[in-house]
């Protein structure tokens, strides 16, 4: 909604273009839009987001440097690949980062949290059942996200960013892991732990459940995913 001033005038949004941009792409990396391998120009980009192609350098630039995208030769960025040494020190990294940041939220957490905590669950579970790997992927990204944004420390919800745009797009894999099944990965799901933890104010156990729905994650995924191993 738009905030108006005393005078009945709509407030000026002065949130740079770029910044808009990259919070933009920062959000498909995350929640799994972009797929590993895929290419990204500036060109394209802007002519997609309606924008001039200079915000667009300026926010690929910065998520090169966040080691979320690789630079090509011929200028362009490209999502990066994945091995499986890689996916196991990000998701290590994630499972430490992660589940302290759950401990943390556990009490600052009310009940208007919860309620969207809850519906936000619900809708996962149901997105594994649709087979629906793009909507999983969303709800997944927005129950964990409300809740660490609740552990008061921005440094920290910051470092579980940019991990979670290098492994965001390799997330998709599940998809093929589960061969058309997406319901299979509601046996590796602790989303209905970690939130009846929260729930009960138990931010031990909640850490717990965060890791282990993490960790187990990782160990199928190292199992059964097809990476871009080196030669």
């Amino acid at each position: 909604m738009t905030r108006k001033s005393k005078l009945g005038l709509s407030a000026v949004d002065t949130v740079p273009v770029h910044e808009k941009i990259y919070r933009e792409l920062v959000h498909a990396l995350m929640s799994g839009m972009l797929a590993p391998g895929q290419k990204l120009t500036s060109r394209k980009l802007a002519a997609e987001l309606g924008t001039s192609d200079m915000p667009v350098r300026s926010a690929l630039s910065r998520l090169h440097s966040l080691r979320a995208l690789d630079a090509m030769p011929n200028g362009s960025m490209q999502v990066p690949q994945m091995t499986a040494e890689k996916l196991r020190q990000l998701m290590d990294a994630r499972a430490l980062l992660e589940g302290a940041a759950t401990e943390a939220a556990c009490n600052r957490i009310n009940g208007n949290n919860l309620r969207s905590l809850r519906k936000s669950c619900a809708e996962l579970t149901e997105a594994a059942k649709l087979g629906d790997i793009d909507l999983y992927l969303q709800r997944n990204y927005e129950f964990k996200f409300s809740i660490y944004r609740h552990s008061d420390n921005d440094q920290m919800v910051f470092m579980i960013e940019t991990l979670w745009m290098q492994v965001g797009p390799f997330l998709r894999s599940y998809a093929s892991v589960f061969e058309g099944d997406l319901s299979g990965i509601l046996e590796i799901d602790y989303h209905q732990d970690i939130l009846t933890a929260l729930e009960e104010k138990d931010g031990v156990r909640a850490r717990e459940a965060m890791v282990r729905d993490i960790q187990e994650g990782s160990e199928y995924l190292r199992a059964h995913a097809r990476f871009d191993e080196p030669a």
